[in-house]
This record gives structure tokens, C-alpha cells and sequence, in this order.
């Protein structure tokens, strides 16, 4: 990462716009990356479906329950990914008509670089702050703010 050249934001600055401005960045510094190394047609929301699928896969539904999104929405994003080689549907192991949504080899592979990245940043990070500490405190902040409530699906609205 480039050091940084432009002033801190001020003071004053709201703590969801400190927190949503170090979002973009890292996640900007994340796809230049993985762009870069040939991943360039893959959007965040698509790194979120391979982590809401797991090793086990889903259905649509409980892919869209886990992504926080509708069924017809993770319907788009599973028929997205299909043609792209990176999920493939298979019939249900309970049987019926529900189909389970499973990763590819081409998945997995993104998901290693995408891994090796993002430790990678945050290695980078590291050198300029101390990541621990900064994990530490918003772990916290978690943990007060859904005050003993399970966490939200992080939900793909950028």
C-alpha cells in the first residue's frame, strides 16, 4: 500500500464514516490486487457467495438467507457465477427438487489468492499500525453494538 498523502479527516468526523472510509479503501486496495492476478471479473459480492457457501455448499435459499439478500437476487448471482465456471449446481443430497449450489476448482483457487491478499494487506497494514490492537477494539465495538444479539449477515450493499 502506498503511503498515505492526503491529511487525516478531520476530528469531527462521524465514527460510521471513519469506519466506512477505511472499508472502501482496503477493499479498493484488495481488487486492484487480485485484478492484477487475473481476477478482475470478480466483485466483492462474489468473494461473500463463495464464503456464505462453504465447503458444504447451499441451496439458493439459504444462500440468500446467508448473504442477507432475496432468493431472486442470490438466484442472479448463482446463475452469474455458473457461466463463469466458479459454482455449479448439483442435485440435493436429501433429494426433491432442491438443487445444492457447490464451489468449483476455479472457487477454491480464487479463494487462496484472494486469502494470501488480504493477509497479505493486512501484513502491509501491520508495518504501519498495530492490526492486533486494531482487530482487538473493533471486535469490541461488535460485541457492544449487537449487545448480546447474533451478528448480521455482512450484506453486499457497495
Amino acid at each position: 500500500m502506498d503511503p498515505v498523502s492526503e491529511p487525516p479527516p478531520p476530528p469531527e468526523t462521524e465514527l460510521t464514516f471513519l469506519l466506512g472510509m477505511g472499508f472502501q479503501l482496503l477493499l479498493a486496495e484488495f481488487e486492484t490486487r487480485l485484478a492484477e492476478q487475473g481476477y478482475g471479473d470478480l466483485r466483492p459480492i462474489h468473494g461473500l457467495t463463495f464464503q456464505a457457501l462453504g465447503p458444504a455448499g447451499a441451496t439458493s435459499s439459504e444462500l440468500a438467507a446467508r448473504l442477507g439478500v432475496t432468493k431472486q437476487a442470490a438466484g442472479q448471482i448463482v446463475d452469474d457465477l455458473e457461466r463463469r465456471g466458479y459454482v455449479r449446481r448439483e442435485p440435493h443430497p436429501a433429494g426433491g427438487r432442491r438443487r445444492l449450489v457447490v464451489l468449483t476448482e476455479a472457487a477454491h483457487r480464487h479463494l487462496a489468492v484472494a486469502g494470501r491478499t488480504l493477509h497479505g494487506l493486512e501484513a502491509e497494514l501491520g508495518e504501519r499500525l498495530d492490526v492486533g490492537v486494531l482487530r482487538a477494539e473493533l471486535e469490541r465495538l461488535l460485541v457492544a453494538l449487537a449487545d448480546g444479539r447474533p451478528l448480521p449477515p455482512l450484506r453486499p450493499v457497495w
